[in-house]
């Protein structure tokens, strides 16, 4: 048997800051025995709640199931130790698989050359056993493999995702530097927006935040444009069950009325590449789409504004984007009266030029990006 099967523990990856709220996610959806660390949280559950999580979690980035934990201080040992365990359970050798390592606080100080020791046993493994290996695929593989070794403990896990939740599947093109799925996923959990007021992005960008809005309302599950997932390939897979777990979500879906949600731009070409994308999720036809500069637009009383500005990243934007970030404070006063705005701030210098107290700054963590999320709340 492997580790996950005898006491049903998984992990959890969260992004930094998150956690709180991702062990907050994972309660709601049924986890048990929760312990939060540093990225992530380590949590019980049964089969149908595996499932359940994978399939509606929005916060998440990948669920882990070990398959192995053992004291490691050198690559030898975790060649010999990844060689004994029974890999035809999961993969065999006409399908692909990858192996993601991360080193920490160890001997072994080096993720790649412990990826690569895994690799070889795994391969060595199918070669004795079968006379033939699986191939790497590290784009696209049938299974991904994961390995921490943390204080000289090293675990072999199969991410039961098949690869990060963010990638929601309604994505098909994106701008440059486009919001994580799971980030846009959190501001709208803490706005607590709950469909009372309309909802109002007027800077889309790529159309992240509208199409985490609309999966939320309309309670699409997270994972509902997904092909496929990691938890496939477990030896004890209920395909019954997975089928009842997808169909007992589904029916909690409802449409989206219109004037609910609006989304507007600047430019032609977010505004078209958002709509794309939103149009990928059911009830999209009800979304309001708009060409406009937010600095010329009427304004609405009694809506929820949530964006994401611009943060001017390239050299000689700084002047350019601060003007945009004064007037956007000025809008939010004069046009937007009894509204409440929640704006991810990626650079914090840009804050106090929005000319509005925020009534909560939320550190929130994007790739390389130490943002804040602000609510500015207009009377």
């Amino acid at each position: 048997m492997f580790a996950y099967q005898k006491n049903r523990m998984y992990f959890a990856q969260v992004a930094g800051g998150m956690e709180e709220m991702g062990m907050q996610e994972l309660e709601s959806l049924g986890a048990k025995g929760l312990r939060k660390v540093y990225r992530g949280v380590y949590f019980r559950a049964n089969q149908r709640v595996l499932y359940h999580i994978n399939y509606n979690a929005r916060l998440l980035t990948r669920i882990l199931a070990p398959l192995s934990s053992f004291p490691c201080s050198n690559t030898t040992t975790l060649y010999n130790r990844a060689k004994e365990l029974n890999w035809q359970k999961i993969l065999s050798p006409d399908k692909t698989f990858a192996i993601f390592a991360n080193v920490s606080h160890s001997k072994i100080t080096h993720s790649k050359y412990a990826a690569l020791r895994l690799k070889d046993a795994l391969a060595d493994y199918f070669r004795e056993q079968c006379g033939q290996r699986p191939n790497v695929d590290v784009d696209n593989p049938d299974v991904w493999i994961n390995l921490f070794i943390d204080n000289n403990k090293a675990t072999i896990s199969l991410d039961t995702s098949g690869g990060s939740l963010h990638k929601r599947g309604y994505r098909l093109q994106a701008l440059e530097a486009p919001m994580q799925e799971t980030l846009a996923a959190a501001i709208i959990r803490f706005s607590r927006w709950d469909g009372e007021t309309g909802l109002w992005d007027p800077m889309c960008g790529s159309g992240t935040l509208v199409c985490e809005a609309l999966m939320h309302y309309c309670r699409i599950p997270a994972g509902y444009l997904r092909t496929r997932f990691g938890f496939e390939v477990l030896p004890d897979f209920d395909s019954a069950l997975w089928q009842s777990v997808k169909e007992e979500a589904q029916k909690k879906m409802r449409p989206l009325p219109a004037g609910k949600i609006m989304a507007s731009d600047i430019s032609r070409k977010a505004v078209a590449l958002s709509k794309k994308n939103c149009d990928a999720l059911p009830y999209h036809e009800n979304v309001s789409w708009s060409l406009s500069d937010v600095r010329q637009s009427e304004g609405a009383s009694n809506i929820t504004i949530i964006t994401n500005p611009p943060h001017g990243i390239r050299l000689g934007e700084k002047e350019e984007v601060a003007l945009l970030y004064r007037d956007f404070g000025a809008f939010l006063k004069k046009q937007c009266k009894k509204s409440v705005a929640y704006v991810y701030i990626g650079d914090r210098d840009l804050i106090k030029k929005v000319g509005l107290k925020p009534s909560f700054k939320k550190p929130m963590v994007s790739g390389a990006i130490d943002g804040r999320l602000c609510k500015f709340e207009v009377y």
